[in-house]
């Protein structure tokens, strides 16, 4: 079956500009951390991907590991690309990632230069693409010197495998450093991709001004503490669900029954505001301007849709975020 894309991609989705640069992302970006892998049924994980560019998602999101197995969500997206979306690649931001073990022996995870550009070039073939859009250094490495990772991040850059750095899951202080060599060498640090949700705010403590005073953006991943923050667990755990399954990260002691009311006292409020508690949590993110997408992972073209409009409600009377803040425990 031919794609083609919906003409009208572009009327309801909302840009944003991802800190002080040229490039505007869209509120929902999509990650294919989960659902994507040699472990999911294709014809699937490619009917999300041709809804999610058909509403004006322009930003997919993948690493060298995700999966499962590592490497396989890229070569779905790399068919997904050559079957369907080759003609429509310049209004694409796609990028990927490497970090995380990724093969066998001292070269095949952290950050040394090594590692970075090779993994790289696997990705480029996995994805059947000469480039990507942004490339990102999963996790700071405590052996390497930042200065070797983020002359790695810069060299791609040149080579022109990648328009533009960033960096994931890099600390506050981290990131200042990160981001000046970056901005010595000549090419800026674009994003910082960090896990962000009601149930982890880590980033409010330092990260998300330091990201603001360098000009970066952020894109918050797991917006929903892996499906925590949906009405899918307010009575127990599905068949089917992340928590079901043996390779997920959600384990089902995860959902304890004081987190479980939380959840529900927080879908109340969603209710209340006519709002899924999925459209709640991803619009209580977006409140602040700094963070500038969303990135969310799906496993069906209709939690695509709830997530998107979220979009549409941002706004937040002064008496509901105190009374979120109360069921956080802040």
């Amino acid at each position: 079956m031919a794609y083609t894309a919906n003409e009208a991609r572009y009327n309801n989705m909302v840009y944003r500009r991802c800190g002080k640069s040229g490039i505007k992302l869209p509120m929902i970006s999509l990650g294919l951390w989960h659902n994507f892998g040699g472990v999911d049924v294709f014809e699937n994980s490619r009917e999300i991907l041709w809804h999610a560019f058909d509403n004006g998602i322009t930003h997919f999101d993948l690493a060298n590991n995700y999966g499962p197995p590592a490497g396989s969500a890229e070569e779905t997206f790399g068919q997904v690309m050559d079957k369907d979306f080759r003609s429509y690649r310049d209004e694409m931001i796609i990028s990927t990632k490497a970090g995380y073990y990724m093969w066998p022996g001292p070269y095949g995870e952290w950050g040394s230069r090594k590692y970075l550009v090779s993994s790289l070039d696997q990705s480029l073939k996995r994805m059947k693409l000469d480039y990507v859009d942004i490339f990102y250094s999963h996790r700071p490495d405590p052996e390497t010197p930042i200065e070797e990772t983020m002359m790695a991040l810069d060299h791609v850059v040149r080579q022109g495998k990648a328009l533009y750095a960033g960096i994931s899951n890099y600390t506050a202080e981290q990131t200042q450093k990160a981001a000046e060599i970056l901005k010595s060498l000549g090419t800026p640090c674009l994003i910082h991709q960090a896990r962000y949700s009601m149930f982890d705010r880590w980033v409010e403590n330092a990260l998300l001004d330091e990201l603001e005073n360098q000009g970066a953006g952020l894109i918050a991943f797991s917006p929903l503490a892996q499906g925590l923050l949906t009405d899918k667990y307010l009575h127990g755990i599905p068949e089917g669900s992340r928590a079901s399954k043996e390779h997920g990260f959600l384990k089902p002691q995860h959902i304890t029954d004081e987190k479980l009311d939380k959840i529900k006292q927080l879908n109340q409020i969603a209710l209340d505001r006519g709002q899924s508690l999925a459209q709640m949590a991803i619009a209580w993110l977006l409140k602040d301007n700094r963070v500038t997408s969303i990135l969310v992972g799906v496993s069906k073209k209709e939690q695509l849709y709830d997530c998107i409009k979220s979009i549409e409600k941002l706004e937040f009377a002064k008496d509901e975020l105190q009374k979120i803040e109360k069921i956080l425990g802040v």
